[in-house]
C-alpha cells in the first residue's frame, strides 16, 4: 500500500476551526485526523505545516510504517525537536490519519492496535456548556442545571471567565491580573454550581493558567470546600516549580498538560510529581501513539491520565482509542453542546452517542468516524499529491 494524496482541510464550523488531514491510498483505503488548533489563533499555519509535511514525508510512503514517518518529522525537519502547537498540531492529525488506514486495513479499532480495550464504557465528562452564556454565578448554576438533566455527572466549568474562540478570560482580566471582583464572582460561581448539581457528581474547575501562583493557590483553597474533582492548569504548565507550590497549600487532585508537546515536555512535569493528572492532547502532542507513550510514563509516576479533547469530532475519535486501552484513565473530555455543524465533519459524531454519562467503547475500524465530504469539501486549503 502506498499513499497517493493528502487533503488539508479548515472546517470553519462558527466557533472553532478543526484542521483535518485525509490520507488516500492506492488501495482505497483513506484515513483522516484532526489537529487541535481549532480555536485561538493559528489553525491556518498548521494546514500549511501539514501540507509541507505531507509532501515531504508521507506521499509515497507506506502507511503502515507510522513510527518510522513519525521520526522523520521529528528528526528530519530539524524543528520537530521542542517544536510547539503548531509543528506538532499538523504531525497529530497526519498521524491519526495513518492509524486510521492501519485499522480499517486490519478491520480493527485502533486500540486494538495499542494492546486492546480495558473497559467497555468511558466515563466522560462535560465540556463547552458555559460558552458564551454564563457571566455572573446564577448563569453557570442555571446552564449546570441543564447539563445535569440531561444525564452527565461530570462536568468543567471555567468560574474566572468567559469563554471565547480567542481567551478563555474574561476580556478586562489581562497581563495576569485578578481584581478582586473577579476572585469572589469566581468562587460564587463554584459554590452556586456544586450547590445546583449536588454533592455526588463531579465538579471540575478550570482556570486555564492566567493568574500569578499566589493567586491560584488562594483561588484553590477558596474552592476546596466544594469537593472539586480536579484544578485544571492552574500555572502554565511549563513552570513545574510553581505547581509544586499550589500542591503545597491546595488539597485539590490537580491537572494539567494540554499545551506540552510530545512525551520529551511531560518529563520533568511527571518526575517531580507536581500534578496527579496529565493531559496530553492526541491533536496537539504529537498524536494517538505518542499521547499513549505519555499515559503509560504517568502509569510510572502512579499518576492517571485524561486526554485533552477541545476540537472537533474527529479529534474525539482519535481521544476516544486512547480512553478505552489506558489503565490509568481519569475520565474523557467532551463537548457535546456545540452548533449543529460542528458535527456535521463526520457522518455519525461520536459526541451524539454519548448517554448516561458515558460513552460505549465503538468497534468500528480505525478511528471509527467518516469525513462527511458534503459539508467538508468546500474547506480544502491543501491537497499534496504524488509527483
Amino acid at each position: 500500500m502506498k499513499v497517493r494524496e493528502v487533503k488539508i482541510y479548515v472546517v470553519d464550523t462558527g466557533t472553532f476551526r478543526p484542521v483535518i488531514a485525509e490520507v488516500l491510498t492506492d488501495e482505497g483505503i483513506n484515513g483522516i485526523g484532526e489537529g487541535a488548533v481549532g480555536f485561538g489563533v493559528g489553525c491556518y499555519a498548521a494546514a500549511k505545516m501539514a501540507e509541507e509535511l505531507a509532501g515531504r514525508f508521507v506521499v509515497g510512503k507506506n502507511p503502515d510504517e507510522i513510527q518510522s514517518i513519525w521520526n522523520d518529522f521529528y528528526y528530519d525537519t530539524f524543528w520537530g525537536k521542542g517544536a510547539g502547537a503548531i509543528f506538532y498540531a499538523a504531525a497529530s492529525a497526519l498521524e491519526h490519519a495513518l492509524w486510521d488506514i492501519k485499522g480499517q486495513a486490519l478491520g480493527v479499532p485502533v486500540y486494538q492496535l495499542l494492546g486492546g480495550k480495558q473497559r467497555d464504557q468511558i466515563p466522560v465528562y462535560a465540556n463547552g456548556w458555559s460558552e458564551g452564556k454564563c457571566v455572573t454565578p446564577e448563569d453557570f448554576a442555571r446552564r449546570a442545571e441543564a447539563v445535569v438533566e440531561k444525564g452527565y455527572d461530570a462536568l468543567k466549568m471555567y468560574p474566572m471567565s468567559q469563554v471565547d474562540p480567542v481567551r478563555h478570560l474574561n476580556k478586562h482580566i489581562k497581563n495576569r491580573n485578578v481584581t478582586k471582583a473577579n476572585f469572589n464572582c469566581a468562587v460564587k460561581a463554584v459554590e452556586l454550581v456544586r450547590r445546583t448539581i449536588g454533592p455526588d457528581r463531579d465538579l471540575l474547575v478550570d482556570v486555564t493558567a492566567e493568574g500569578t501562583s499566589d493567586m491560584m493557590w488562594r483561588f484553590g483553597q477558596a474552592i476546596e470546600p466544594y469537593n472539586i474533582f480536579w484544578y485544571e492548569e492552574a500555572m502554565d504548565a511549563f513552570d513545574v516549580d510553581a505547581y509544586r507550590v499550589i500542591r503545597e497549600k491546595v488539597d485539590i487532585t490537580l491537572a494539567t498538560g494540554e499545551r506540552l508537546y510530545t512525551r520529551y515536555g511531560f518529563r520533568r512535569l511527571l518526575e517531580s510529581r507536581a500534578v496527579d493528572i496529565v493531559q496530553p492532547d492526541p491533536g496537539t502532542c504529537g498524536g494517538i501513539l505518542e499521547a499513549f507513550h505519555i499515559g503509560a510514563m504517568a502509569e510510572t509516576y502512579c499518576a492517571r491520565i485524561a486526554p485533552h479533547n477541545c476540537g472537533g469530532p474527529v479529534l474525539t475519535a482519535a481521544a476516544v482509542q486512547l480512553a478505552a486501552c489506558l489503565g490509568n484513565l481519569a475520565m474523557q473530555e467532551m463537548f457535546p453542546f456545540h452548533d449543529p455543524c460542528h458535527y456535521e465533519i463526520v457522518e455519525e459524531a461520536f459526541e451524539h452517542k454519548i448517554h448516561d454519562g458515558v460513552l460505549d467503547v465503538p468497534t468500528a475500524p480505525g478511528l471509527g468516524v467518516k469525513l462527511n465530504h458534503s459539508f467538508v469539501d468546500r474547506y480544502l486549503v491543501g491537497d499534496v499529491t504524488e509527483a
